[in-house]
């Protein structure tokens, strides 16, 4: 593999995709999600594979998409839906145990990418945010389906309301997180699972993953088509206006429900 915006290493049957943005914490572009989707797809051929670890490299796991091309004009909205739906999708099915490994932001599309993974694990310190609200838009990349995986209907909707900034110990309390460890620690917690899992049943695992994901399916197919339907919408409002602006300023936005 010869990605650029992300790196791939493997040892074994262990697979490390590293995102490789770290002077814009690992924000996610065309680019990167185009790169994220080959990977993804190559290793549903790759059985050699039984374990994948996602991580960010430099301060951050990803702090979301790419606001600043999406201002620019870089980021096509189309193409990035697409391209996120195709990735998110991919990633979702992998026939791989696959740990978020989680440092430093994890926001918006990082965060809907992070939660794909079977587990999550975070540093206590660590910025989790599904933050889409704060520019006026929707979760995308499977927010939304997986959000009310992990927190219930209702605790989804306000969660998604409030976009709360959260460290890694609260997101742990409410489930959007599965393990926290001392700031600087979980590359070495997550080696450690992924010692335990040389010695674990994992094609019994594995399997378990594939009746549980392959049910929730459609389910997940049908939220990244209306996500990327409501996207599309948003990006027409006067509040999505207004929270770029604000967003560019470095003020607080003054949102008016239009």
């Amino acid at each position: 593999m010869t990605e650029k915006t992300i790196l791939f290493e493997q040892v074994g049957r262990v697979a490390t995709i590293t995102l490789n943005r770290p002077t814009s914490m690992n924000a996610i572009n065309l680019e990167m999600m185009k790169e994220l989707g080959d990977c993804f797809e190559e290793l549903h051929h790759q059985h050699e594979i039984q374990v994948v670890i996602l991580k960010g490299q430099g301060k951050a796991f990803s702090s979301g998409g790419d606001i600043k091309g999406m201002i620019q004009g870089d980021l096509d909205l189309e193409d990035a839906m697409t391209l996120v739906a195709r990735y998110t999708r991919l990633l979702y099915t992998l026939p791989k145990i696959v740990i978020a490994q989680v440092h430093g932001a994890a926001a918006g599309l990082g965060l809907s990418t992070a939660l794909a993974s079977d587990y999550v694990i975070a540093e206590e310190t660590a910025k989790i945010a599904m933050n889409f609200i704060g520019i006026g838009l929707i979760p995308d990349g499977g927010g939304h389906f997986f959000m009310q995986e992990r927190l219930g209907n209702v605790k989804a909707k306000q969660a998604i309301w409030a976009g709360e900034v959260m460290s890694g110990t609260k997101a742990q309390k409410i489930g959007l997180v599965d393990e926290i460890v001392a700031e600087g620690a979980v590359d070495e917690f997550v080696q450690s699972m992924v010692q335990r899992f040389s010695h674990a049943p994992l094609k019994a695992m594995i399997e378990t993953k594939k009746i549980l994901n392959e049910r929730r399916l459609p389910e997940l197919e049908s939220i990244l088509l209306k996500e990327t339907e409501g996207q599309k919408k948003m990006r027409d409002t006067k509040d999505h206006m207004e929270g770029i602006r604000a967003f560019v300023e470095k003020r607080k936005p003054n949102f008016k429900g239009e």
